[in-house]
């Protein structure tokens, strides 16, 4: 355990707690690393990954530039494993008190063409991509937290269908929608929910999308994670719309 984990979170202006999934590299781990060091107000981060070790080294790298007095709570979790998902929302909420900021960015795809995929993986897909953030929003909602933001990371597959990539961007797509719904239910709470759609950004996961493509040439992580950051800043509240598309 860091220091950063054994401290109480500051008061005022570090006074929210974040919750990140699939946090332990790209996109996620830079959303972590941003909302941590710009004017966020976060004070607290949960770093949610499916890999004990990722996590550790992504704790690793985001503790010495962390300001005193914050929080990285790690935990360890396979997000479509959705009983497990939804009795570990209970718990944070037990324990950290108000998730402030959710972002859903966990994903999952075995990109095969249609003939060939196997319905467990289809429905693995759905699981991580579309599930586990249902999953999320409702166990903590039941639990009686009130988010001020919620970010689902889509993708722009779930805009317009990818040949080879059918179970991935139909995840997307329903990932969009069902942003569109918890953002029009939970404005009565006050709560601001975003679709963030990414293009082709140097992921771990775009590895898998497209093993031949040079990620040098491709949006990286953090410019995805610094629209995420926006979001939660101060000028976030000016930002209205369904679903963001970035690309490079």
């Amino acid at each position: 355990m860091s220091e950063h984990q054994d401290q109480a979170p500051t008061v005022g202006r570090r006074s929210r707690t974040a919750l990140i999934t699939g946090a332990s590299r790209g996109i996620g781990l830079e959303t972590a690393r941003r909302l941590l060091r710009e004017d966020t107000g976060v004070g607290t981060v949960v770093l949610v990954s499916r890999s004990a070790e990722d996590l550790q080294e992504a704790i690793a790298a985001l503790e010495p530039a962390a300001p005193t007095g914050t929080r990285l709570l790690p935990r360890v979790l396979d997000v479509g494993d959705l009983d497990v998902l939804a009795r570990t929302a209970r718990e944070l909420k037990e324990e950290v008190g108000r998730i402030d900021l959710l972002v859903n960015n966990a994903g999952y795809t075995n990109p095969v063409p249609l003939q060939q995929i196997r319905q467990a993986d289809f429905e693995r897909t759905m699981d991580v991509n579309l599930y586990a953030p249902f999953t999320l929003v409702q166990s903590l909602l039941n639990a009686g937290n009130v988010f001020e933001l919620i970010v689902n990371i889509a993708s722009t597959a779930g805009i317009r269908g990818r040949s080879g990539w059918l179970t991935y961007s139909a995840s997307k797509a329903a990932l969009i929608s069902m942003s569109e719904v918890m953002r029009e239910e939970l404005a009565i709470y006050g709560t601001r929910v975003a679709c963030v759609s990414p293009g082709r950004t140097a992921t771990a996961l775009r590895r898998v999308l497209a093993p031949g493509e040079d990620p040098t040439t491709i949006m990286q992580p953090e410019d995805v994670a610094e629209v995420v950051a926006a979001l939660a800043s101060p000028v976030g509240r000016f930002i209205d719309s369904e679903n963001i598309v970035v690309r490079g």
